[in-house]
C-alpha cells in the first residue's frame, strides 16, 4: 500500500459521480494474430448514464433508487468493500444509486457502475486513482477499454486491447463525434446479451480469426471510419461501421443462435432500415441492443417514423434516438451537512 493511499482524511467528502454509457462497435483482432488480443472501437453516447452518490455515514449502507435489477445493491456493496479494503479507507459510507443503465444489453453498465462508484469514492477521500487503476481494482476492462477511456474522455474511441499482464487496454485514438450525427438504438427488453459464465465460455470457444480478417478490420477502422468521423463524412463512416459489423457478426454468430444479432426482432428492424437508408448498422457488444447511425436528427425521425409505420419497430422493441457524447464522466463535490461531518446521516 503506497503512503499516498494511507493518508486518508478522517471523514470523507460527499461526492456525486456520473458515468456515461457507450456502444461497442467491434473488436479488431479477437485471436491476437500479432500477440495482442481484441482492440476495440466504441462510442460514448448521451443517454443511459449512471449516477452514484457517496456520503459519510455511521455504517456502510447502499440505497438503490433504480430498482429494475435487484442485484444492484449487492454489487455496489461488494465493490464498496473492495475499494475500502484495497485503499485502507475504511470510514463507513452511504452509497446512493440514483440512476443506472440497463444491465446486459450492450451499453457497458458494469463498467459505468464501477467507475462511477470508484471515482466518487476516490474523490471523497482525496485519493489520486485514475480510471484504469479503479477499473483494475474492481475487475473491469478485461477485454475492452472503451468504457474506461469513455469515462475519461468521451467521443469515438479506439483502444489497443489489454496488456499481457492484464492491464486495461491503452487508448490509441480519440475523435470528436460529429454533433449533427445521430444513433438510433433499437432495444429488445425481453432479452439479455451473454454475460457472466456464459460469456466467458463463449469467448473461450471462439474459432480462429484469420490474420487477413484482422488486417481488413484494422484497415476499415484506421483508413475509413476514423478519418470519416474526423472530417465529418457520413457515408464512408456508415459503410465502414456496417462492414466491420458484418465481419464480426459472422464470426460471433455461432454464439448468438447463428445470427449477427442476439434478438431476431432487432435484426429484422435494422435490416429493414439498412435496406432503405444510408446507415451504419450493427449490434453493440453481445446485444441485444442494435444501432443505426444516421446523418442527422431529421433523418433519425424520418427513419423511426417509417419503421414504426411499417410495424418493424413494435411489440417488445423500444427505439430511441441519441447522439455521441464528446466528454467523459463528471464528479461534483457537495458541501456536507453538520450531521454528516459528525458521521451521522
Amino acid at each position: 500500500m503506497s503512503q499516498s493511499l494511507r493518508q486518508i482524511a478522517a471523514v470523507p467528502a460527499r461526492v456525486v459521480a456520473q458515468a456515461p454509457a457507450r456502444i461497442h462497435l467491434g473488436f479488431l483482432d479477437p485471436s491476437a494474430s500479432l500477440g495482442r488480443h481484441f482492440a476495440s472501437l466504441g462510442l460514448v453516447i448521451g443517454d443511459f448514464g449512471t449516477c452514484v452518490e457517496v456520503q459519510p455515514a455511521s455504517i456502510n449502507e447502499v440505497v438503490v433508487h433504480d430498482s429494475r435489477d435487484p442485484r444492484l445493491a449487492q454489487r455496489l456493496g461488494q465493490m464498496l468493500a473492495r475499494l475500502q479494503g484495497e485503499t485502507a479507507a475504511g470510514h463507513p459510507l452511504r452509497v446512493v444509486l440514483h440512476r443506472a443503465a440497463p444491465a446486459h444489453c450492450g451499453l457497458g453498465s458494469g463498467t459505468q457502475l464501477a467507475l462511477a462508484l470508484g471515482s466518487a469514492f476516490a474523490d471523497a477521500h482525496g485519493l489520486k486513482l485514475d480510471s484504469r487503476s479503479l477499473a483494475a481494482m474492481l475487475g473491469r476492462g478485461e477485454r475492452s477499454g472503451i468504457g474506461i477511456a469513455g469515462f475519461e474522455h468521451g467521443g469515438l474511441l479506439l483502444d489497443g486491447g489489454p496488456g499481457a499482464d492484464g492491464r486495461p487496454a491503452p487508448l490509441l485514438a480519440r475523435a470528436e463525434f460529429p454533433a449533427e450525427w445521430r444513433v438510433i438504438l433499437v432495444m429488445d427488453e425481453s432479452r439479455h446479451g451473454l454475460h457472466g459464465g456464459a460469456e466467458h465460455r463463449a469467448m473461450a470457444n471462439l474459432p480462429p480469426f484469420a490474420t487477413q480478417r484482422a488486417a481488413a478490420m484494422c484497415h476499415q477502422v484506421l483508413m475509413k471510419i476514423l478519418p470519416a468521423a474526423i472530417e465529418g463524412e457520413f457515408e464512408p463512416f456508415a459503410e465502414g461501421v456496417s462492414e466491420i459489423q458484418r465481419e464480426l457478426g459472422a464470426y460471433f454468430a455461432h454464439a448468438q443462435g447463428g445470427s449477427m444479432f442476439t434478438s431476431p426482432a432487432v435484426a429484422h428492424a435494422l435490416e429493414w432500415i439498412g435496406a432503405r437508408y444510408t446507415a451504419g448498422i450493427g449490434q453493440s457488444s453481445w446485444g441485444p441492443t442494435g444501432f443505426a447511425f444516421v446523418e442527422s436528427a431529421a433523418r433519425a425521425s424520418e427513419v423511426l417514423d417509417a419503421a414504426r409505420a411499417a410495424g418493424v419497430v413494435a411489440g417488445e422493441l423500444r427505439a430511441l434516438v441519441t447522439g455521441g457524447r464528446n466528454r467523459g464522466g463528471e464528479r461534483e463535490f457537495v458541501q456536507p451537512t453538520a450531521s454528516a461531518r459528525n458521521g451521522r446521516r
